[in-house]
């Protein structure tokens, strides 16, 4: 059971793996764009028919617990499914239902916990195995895979190394699981943090804050909903920020040229490295300015 990107690696590593993957769920495809045309989860595109694909859009009316039933899973996997599921499902297959989230439980438990990560400035971050429970990411967890994060990497990329990294721990857990030796830990509860989804509210820079926390918004905002600033009347879109040593009011264009877009910040300065117009595509900020006078 997954839906996006992210899922895609797990899924390729069950079929390389050998495991019979009796079926796929994922989300109904969902109308996008402005001429609303329906958009394909990136694992049904990536499952291209290898396996039965279903596509519930709810758990509530029974109809998918049957087709599960039938199916008779032995166990079930869940990677970035975007779907609760209910205890009836939880308790069907006999070896669990397991699932990899993108940290190192009982951090960040919930919808966004790569990019809240890189939002709150961490060092460190992973992937993790769990059985899962009727608690939203609170089940015993099993494996966890550790990484560093960059202080320049965004989200987006961060996103395509957990990924792979997900999946070789899927493939970890599940030998485990074969061989009867995954032993679930439970979570220390008093350790938890959460991370809800992402909104376009959070994406207005706040000028007054310190210049890290500035750079780790735009990070971590990359590649959705992306950071927004205005300069001259103009809102740009920020895709990428360098944190120097520079003062000045907040909000206030320090230096404009070809490296970029220098605004201070409550603390210290960022230079903005990549910006987009309306209308206009993704350039160095270095190039915008050439054409463009913004102070």
């Amino acid at each position: 059971m997954g839906t996006p990107d992210f899922a895609v690696p797990s899924l390729e590593r069950l079929f390389a793996d050998g495991h019979e993957v009796v079926g796929v769920f994922t989300k109904a495809d969902k109308p996008v764009g402005r001429g609303m045309k329906l958009a394909q989860s990136a694992v049904k595109v990536a499952l291209n028919g290898r396996s039965p694909l279903f596509q519930p859009e709810t758990f509530k009316d029974g109809e998918a617990l049957k087709l599960l039933r039938e199916l008779a899973p032995e166990v079930i996997v869940v990677v970035a499914y975007g779907k609760l599921l209910p205890r009836e499902v939880l308790e069907l297959p006999p070896y669990g239902c397991v699932n990899i989230h993108g940290s190192l439980l009982p951090h960040y438990r919930g919808a966004a916990p790569i990019q809240r990560a890189v939002l709150n400035g961490e060092t460190v971050t992973g992937v993790t195995s769990m059985y899962m429970s009727e608690e939203l990411d609170a089940g015993d967890t099993i494996f966890t895979a550790i990484t560093a994060i960059d202080e320049n990497e965004t989200a987006g990329e961060l996103f395509d190394r957990l990924a792979p990294l997900g999946a070789e721990l899927l493939s970890e857990t599940l030998a485990a699981i074969e061989a009867d030796i995954a032993v679930g830990m439970p979570q220390d509860v008093e350790q938890a943090t959460y991370a809800p989804p992402l909104t376009r509210d959070m994406a207005v820079i706040d000028w007054t804050k310190p210049a890290r926390e500035v750079h780790n918004l735009v990070r971590g905002l990359n590649p959705w909903p992306i950071a927004r600033a205005t300069f001259g009347g103009t809102e740009f879109k920020v895709f990428a920020t360098a944190v120097v040593e520079a003062s000045g009011a907040a909000g206030t264009i320090l230096e404009a040229g070809d490296g970029g877009l220098t605004v201070a910040c409550g603390e210290g300065a960022v230079i903005i490295k990549e910006l987009q117009v309306p209308g206009g595509r993704r350039m160095a900020a270095g190039d915008y300015l050439r054409g463009h006078a913004v102070l």
